[in-house]
């Protein structure tokens, strides 16, 4: 685990919720050759698997900004990289980086860090006030219809969107930077020619295109050096057992693939 308080005022942080991938469907992308951007920049050029605290967007995001990332699947208490300053907390350690905040967003701007939003899917689309209250965490946030599920193209809106902003923000002030990539989340389909149903290669597909936009925009990136953390925030259903979907309690929704490491 990576002493966040280490580098708290030395390091950027890049958070990117990869939203709706699957851990099984992450490492067989990887296998198949379809994410070498990825692999590059993975520690290992693997992902960990973990649990996710919540079966859908909403759920799961309120509790990683609360400091609750996904967990290590091994049965133990787990020390967190952030957490939020409450009594009786078990999985809060020596390496763990406490805000006395309500969220670890807020925690970052106390520490002279400028808080940043570039949104997906609905639950940052800031066209309903559920859709304004995760962006609302932030000093700035940014959603567009091309960074949205039904885009085919969005993986290169808004990864090039966030090396914009990466860019323009002076390299001596801190930048806490969260990104929520929408192309993983139905419908996926269109990722893959031919396809008119949602299946675990058309999300396969959709973390190519990705990883593709993502490969395009490592050099611009890379001149920040960032404390990143790469996490799906749940998976979904494809019929396994009747089941399509998520916000149900299922073993693909819980597991989700997940990296922490530094980069630039």
């Amino acid at each position: 685990m990576i002493g966040v308080d280490d580098f708290l005022g030395c390091r950027d942080v890049l958070f990117i919720t990869f939203d709706t991938l699957r851990y099984d469907v992450a490492v067989q992308a990887m296998r198949a050759g379809q994410t070498p951007n990825l692999q590059k920049l993975l520690p290992g050029g693997i992902w960990q698997e973990r649990h996710t605290p919540g079966s859908f967007t909403y759920a799961a995001h309120h509790a990683f900004f609360a400091g609750f990332l996904p967990t290590p699947i091994a049965a133990a208490p787990h020390e967190r990289l952030f957490a939020l300053d409450f009594p009786g907390s078990e999985t809060t350690g020596a390496r763990t980086c406490v805000f006395d905040t309500p969220d670890i967003i807020s925690g970052f701007r106390g520490a002279a860090y400028h808080t940043a939003c570039i949104g997906g899917v609905g639950f940052f689309n800031k066209q309903t006030p559920l859709g304004r209250v995760l962006p609302g965490m932030f000093d700035e946030s940014t959603w567009r219809p091309e960074f949205g599920v039904t885009d085919r193209d969005s993986p290169t809106h808004q990864l090039n969107y966030a090396a914009k902003r990466s860019a323009e923000i002076a390299l001596n002030q801190r930048l806490f930077l969260f990104l929520n990539l929408s192309a993983m989340h139905q419908p996926n389909c269109h990722y893959m020619k031919g396809m008119t149903q949602d299946t675990p290669d058309t999300q396969a597909a959709a973390l190519g295109a990705v990883d593709k936009a993502l490969g395009a925009v490592m050099p611009i990136l890379a001149q920040r050096k960032w404390l990143c953390i790469f996490t799906s925030d749940h998976g979904t259903t494809y019929g396994e057992a009747g089941y399509t979907g998520h916000r149900l309690a299922h073993e693909q929704v819980w597991r989700v693939p997940y990296a922490e490491f530094l980069w630039g």
